[in-house]
């Protein structure tokens, strides 16, 4: 009945175009580009186009392979990836504060000759952004490339890595629409380079967005207005989301600039040996009240991460919460 599990937007668009389905797609998502670049303050030669970040995560690794580095717990693609494609990867684990030791990743990456470090920020599943000055210190003083993957950066009141782009060439940025209201479309961007956007595009699948994502997606960018609005319901449900977690016993809520928030249960207790424990049984109960959240004690011990959606379902999830506590 209410699925908080995906980090979805809880606001979607209703449209509905003719596309010619006899013709293969613009190879280059050519009219995309152009309207993502001026999004972005880029031009469209900045810009390659992927079925989600998840394909161009994979482009990426298949370009310049590896050794991949990357914090620990963060987006599980990098690792899944990298592993399919078989290669090392790198898991360096993420502070008491879920930030980054910049010094360490560069440690690692010169000693492991990593090619790519992939930077979620902010991060999933902690939800929180990590310190700009460690991240410029790695783009900066690294010859690596670094991937700042700013999927939730909508939702998030510190500076995007953008501006950077002219200034470091290593820098790679990956954005999608995917948490905006627009999942089902599979739209993501990388930023980069001339040179890093020529490589990788030797390797993108031809067509790889379809005809219908394609013109979805350049009707509904144009429909900003909407789109921010829908936003700025979203980080207003979560700050109150927030209040009413904060106040429930036994439940701590992790702040967050992203579109969930991941929440630590029973917080004040000692560390019992077995994963999980009343936080999956918490996930259980709530499951059987028809609330979908996502079970996060593999990743984060004791931990389950809730998406926000509409008021009417951020409601139903804190009743049910409550009764299951």
């Amino acid at each position: 009945k209410v699925k908080l599990d995906a980090n979805e937007s809880p606001y979607g668009f209703r449209v509905l175009r003719s596309v010619k389905t006899n013709q293969y797609p613009d190879p280059e998502a050519k009219a995309l580009r152009k309207l993502a670049a001026q999004d972005l303050k880029v031009k469209p030669e900045n810009i390659l186009h992927g079925n989600g970040s998840d394909e161009l995560i994979y482009n990426l690794i298949v370009t310049f392979g590896g050794p991949v580095l990357y914090p620990v717990p963060t987006f599980s693609m990098y690792g899944i990836i990298s592993q399919a494609l078989g290669e090392k990867k790198i898991e360096l684990p993420l502070d008491e504060k879920f930030d980054i030791d910049s010094q360490e990743i560069l440690k690692s990456a010169k000693k492991n000759r990593a090619k790519l470090i992939f930077l979620s920020s902010p991060n999933n599943p902690t939800g929180n952004c990590f310190s700009p000055r460690k991240v410029l210190e790695i783009i900066r003083k690294s010859d690596r490339l670094v991937v700042v993957d700013e999927a939730y950066q909508p939702f998030s009141a510190r500076n995007d890595f953008l501006p950077l782009l002219n200034k470091y060439k290593n820098l790679i940025i990956l954005r999608t629409l995917s948490k905006v209201g627009l999942a089902g479309l599979r739209v993501g961007f990388m930023i980069a380079s001339p040179e890093i956007v020529f490589e990788v595009n030797k390797v993108r699948l031809p067509f790889n967005l379809n005809s219908l994502s394609q013109k979805v997606a350049v009707e509904l960018m144009a429909k900003k207005r909407e789109m921010n609005r829908n936003i700025k319901s979203i980080i207003s449900e979560r700050k109150k989301l927030i209040r009413e977690m904060s106040i429930l016993p036994g439940i701590r809520p992790y702040p967050s600039d992203a579109n969930f928030i991941l929440f630590k249960v029973d917080p004040d207790r000692e560390r019992r040996s077995q994963r999980g424990g009343k936080a999956e049984k918490i996930f259980s109960a709530l499951l059987n009240r028809g609330v979908l959240i996502r079970n996060m004690t593999g990743a984060v011990a004791d931990c389950l991460r809730v998406t926000v959606g509409t008021p009417k379902e951020n409601a139903a999830f804190v009743k049910a919460l409550k009764q299951v506590l």
